[in-house]
This record gives C-alpha cells, sequence and structure tokens, in this order.
C-alpha cells in the first residue's frame, strides 16, 4: 500500500496503471506460476485436474462455473481467488461502487472528480473488501443482487427516478473491480438468472425501464451442484452459454488425499492433553467415505460430503476426550470401541435410497463403520478368511489367528466399555493369548506408549470380527467380542434401543 498517495494527483504523478480485475487476476496468476507459488493452498487432491482447469480459464479471463455434490471444495476454491487481487487498490473515496479515479463509473465519483480534480483524497481498499458472495435461494430477487430504485431517497433529495442518485445498489455492483460468488445457482428463479445476462455478456447493470447503464468491472463465479437440476431447479441455458469456463471438481480419488483433507480440517487438538491418533485410525474413518460413495443403501446423485469424515474424526476424539475427563486419563487416546459413539457424524451426511431407509440410518452407518474396519485390516494383517491351494500355506496362516481364536472357542470373551480406564482395558486385552505379540508384529507401535499397543490390540480384535472369525455384541456404550459359534446359539442383550429393534 502506498500510504503516501492519498490524492488523484499524486496517483496519476506515481504512475499508477488502471487494469480490468480479470486481467489484474491474470497479470497476478503469471507471476505466481513463474514464481513456483502455492496457487491455492489447503486445496488437496485437485493438483492436476481442478486446478489446470481453473488457471487456464483465469488466464482465458473467464467467468467460472464450478459444478460439483457438496462438499467438493467449491466456495473454498471461490474464496482463494482474491489472493490473485493486487492487496490494495486505490477508490476514490466514499465511493459505494470502489471507482478507480483513474475510471469513475459512478455518478457520486464523476461528480467528486468534476469539483476537486487533482485534489480529490482517494483511499485504498484490501482486497478483501473486493470479494462478495450471495448464496441463491429462491427468494433472491434483483433488487438484492443488482439494486432498485429507491423511492425515499428521490422523495427526500427530490431526485427523477431515473437519477442515479435514486438508485440503492444491490451486492454485486458493490463489488465492483472485485469477484462476485453465487453460491448453489440453480436455486435462483430463472426470472433472475434472467436479469444476469446483462452483467456476464455487456458488463453493465440496467434498473428497471429507467435508462440507467452503469458499466461493472467484475469477475463472477457461480458454484452448482449437479442434484439441484432435477430436485430444485436449473440453470437456464442462456445463461450458462454466457460463462466462460465449466469446471468439474470430485471427491478425494486416494485415501491418501482424503487423510490428508481431514487431518487439516477436523479439530483435534483439545485441551491440555495430547491427542495420540494411530494412522489406522485416519484410515477406517477415510473409508468410511470411500464406501458410501459406492453403497446401494446411499443415494449417490446427493454425494458423499468431505464433512463425513471431518465429523466423524471430530465425535471419535470427544469420545475419548469425555473418557479422558472421567477418569482422569493423560492422553486423548480414541479406541475402536469410540467408532460406535461416531456415527453422529455420519448419520445426518447422507441422504439413504429407500432401501437403505428401510434399513435405517444407524444400521447403515454401523455397517458403513464395520466395512471400513475390514478393508484397513486387511492393509495390515493376513487376511483370514484366505485359501490357498497349498495344504502348508493355508497352514500358515490359520496358525497366524490360530490361539486368538481358540482362546474365544474355549467359551471365553473380551467385553471393553468406552469409559474403562487404561489399566483396566489393556488387561482385559491381555487376557487374550498371543494377541499382544500379533499386534505389535504387524502394527509396530511405539514400544514406549501402551496406549497404541492397547488399541492395536483391540483393532486386531475388531479386525477378526469383521472378517467373521469371532463375535462381537454392541451396546450403548460398549461392545463385547466372544466366539462365533456359541453366538449363534445365545441370544444377546442388547442395553441400546435400535431403530428397528433388531440386533446386528
Amino acid at each position: 500500500m502506498k500510504h503516501h498517495i492519498q490524492t488523484f494527483g499524486q496517483l496519476k504523478e506515481s504512475g499508477y496503471e488502471l487494469l480490468p480485475v480479470k486481467e489484474e487476476m491474470r497479470r497476478n496468476l503469471i507471476t505466481k506460476l513463474k514464481n513456483k507459488e502455492p496457487l491455492f493452498p489447503g486445496i488437496i487432491g485437485f493438483e492436476d485436474t481442478v486446478i489446470p482447469q481453473l488457471v487456464n480459464a483465469l488466464l482465458a479471463k473467464h467467468d467460472i462455473l464450478l459444478l460439483g455434490l457438496r462438499g467438493q471444495a467449491k466456495t473454498r476454491i471461490a474464496r482463494l481467488l482474491i489472493e490473485l487481487l493486487d492487496e490494495y487498490t486505490p477508490v476514490v473515496k466514499g465511493t459505494e461502487l470502489h471507482d478507480s479515479p483513474l475510471a469513475p463509473i459512478s455518478k457520486f465519483a464523476s461528480d467528486i472528480i468534476a469539483e476537486y480534480g487533482d485534489a480529490t483524497p482517494i483511499e485504498w481498499v484490501h482486497r478483501s473488501e473486493r470479494y462478495g458472495e450471495k448464496l441463491a435461494t429462491p427468494d433472491v430477487t434483483i433488487a438484492d443482487l443488482i439494486g432498485d430504485i429507491d423511492p425515499i431517497k428521490a422523495a427526500t433529495q427530490r431526485l427523477h427516478y431515473s437519477h442515479e442518485g435514486a438508485i440503492h445498489f444491490g451486492i454485486i455492483p458493490r463489488t465492483n473491480r472485485g469477484i462476485f460468488v453465487v453460491n448453489e445457482l440453480p436455486d435462483l428463479q430463472p426470472r433472475i438468472q434472467v436479469g444476469l445476462f446483462n452483467l456476464l455478456q455487456e458488463r453493465d447493470i440496467q434498473i428497471r425501464g429507467f435508462n440507467v447503464r452503469i458499466p461493472l468491472d467484475i469477475c463472477l463465479v457461480f458454484t452448482a451442484n449437479p442434484e439441484d437440476y432435477t430436485h430444485r431447479g436449473s440453470i437456464i441455458t442462456p445463461l450458462k452459454d454466457r460463462i466462460g469456463s465449466q469446471i468439474l471438481t470430485h471427491y478425494p480419488r486416494s485415501l491418501e488425499d482424503g487423510i490428508h483433507i481431514t487431518s487439516q480440517e477436523a479439530w483435534v487438538k483439545r485441551s491440555e492433553s495430547t491427542t495420540i491418533i494411530p494412522h489406522y485410525f485416519r484410515q477406517i474413518i477415510e473409508s468410511i467415505a470411500f464406501i458410501a460413495r459406492g453403497s446401494e443403501f446411499i443415494d449417490q446423485t446427493s454425494g458423499v460430503s468431505a464433512r463425513l469424515t471431518i465429523s466423524v474424526m471430530e465425535a471419535l476424539i470427544s469420545n475419548a476426550e469425555r473418557r479422558s475427563l472421567l477418569i482422569g486419563e493423560k492422553y486423548i487416546a480414541p479406541r475402536m470401541v469410540d467408532l460406535t459413539q461416531s456415527v453422529t457424524g455420519i448419520t445426518g451426511k447422507v441422504e439413504l435410497v429407500f432401501e437403505g431407509e428401510q434399513e435405517g440410518a444407524f444400521k447403515v452407518a454401523r455397517a458403513l463403520i464395520g466395512k471400513a474396519v475390514r478393508e484397513v485390516f486387511s492393509l495390515y494383517f493376513p487376511d483370514p478368511l484366505a485359501r490357498s491351494k497349498r495344504a502348508e500355506q493355508k497352514q500358515k496362516n490359520v496358525d497366524v489367528y490360530q490361539d486368538i481364536i481358540r482362546f474365544f472357542e474355549q467359551g471365553n470373551s473380551v467385553t471393553i466399555n468406552d469409559t474403562m480406564n487404561f489399566d483396566s482395558y489393556f488387561k482385559e486385552l491381555n487376557n487374550v493369548p498371543g494377541l499382544q505379540e500379533l499386534a505389535v508384529k504387524y502394527i509396530q507401535p511405539d514400544s514406549n506408549n501402551e496406549y497404541e499397543t492397547a488399541v492395536a490390540m483391540e483393532f486386531l480384535l475388531d479386525g477378526l470380527h469383521q472378517n467373521s472369525k469371532i463375535a462381537k455384541d454392541e451396546y450403548a456404550a460398549g461392545s463385547t467380542y466372544k466366539d462365533m459359534i456359541g453366538s449363534i446359539f445365545t441370544r444377546p442383550t442388547r442395553t441400546h434401543n435400535d431403530d428397528d429393534g433388531e440386533g446386528y
């Protein structure tokens, strides 16, 4: 910011060059590309897909439509575009439309410059003030976006309705020389979308039937969800035709990208305690979303937002924190049993199809968790269900879990409660012969941290259950692992209320 430049005359003497906003963004983008600077920090998984297309659109000075399902960072991308604006830009002091003193568009700014000339006072506006955003809803009007005649202002100042001074400007003109974003564009009524035609093509606005034309310098960005095209509305074809680039967003395409996003967004550092999150927990949580995006019980046209994994992670850590506060643990360390309490982060984030509604949201969420545990278990441990033509190989696979399975076949069980203190929790798990050795061998937790070892042991048990090698009864605040065969003949006692009253 050039603090010493306070008047129009000083600005001209400085050699300041006025650029249209899209040219300004293009220039700054080119500089960032040449300097290898990060363009959209915090946007993960779009490096080879969305971001190159976005860069192309900006280089072409296009208006942009970001099209994708919910939770695909469309709004975040739009908000990051302000980093491509100059940090500060000069405007005529007091103007509503961010008029440049070098090219004023409003009567107010023109009158001020005509009266004061080179002494016209200017002020420097930060780029954050050059960004406008509106969530489209069916009740949005042209007056909200563009503006309307203010009859009170006209009467008070004795102005004709066609006089610019009688206009109350909407949010788009007030973002002149900046970026304006319309979120969920299909929710705008068609007649309101028609009102944007001139803005996109001729770059001016018209107020009602009066001959007031104000040329705006603005970059327009729209976001839309394909689901909206059939459920709530559509983007009318002439408007879509005027938008320079349509860019398709997508969900993370790899587990590690999803983990990176969740780690970046989820709030896991709580109070003064140390939080321990084994990597396989992050993999399980991300796998829930990946499995949900292919589930027959979930409406795939609605999508499964990245917010699901963030909410599940935060719910998981919160349950661990609750236990830590209740029993005075020095660590906040999630356990497998805490995943049951994390279904609150799933049930509100997915839209179920008819079959899913029949099953019930809670049951579908539990099934997603179970499948995720099974998938991640296979990344660390030998497959308990593996079948080999070679007898010796088959015997080798069976022997890995033989002692653990025999323990349960003998009528023993392991009961885990989500408020057990660590000593009781670890002791209960250590009752299973060979469990600790096998967990340490394949998970390789920190040998100096018993919390990590204990959770790895519970993960191993849960993985065996998900592979149908041992049975598991789940309760409101805990679970019991036991023999698979014995459980077939013993009806488990439920302590929590299920939607359908059935055990699973």
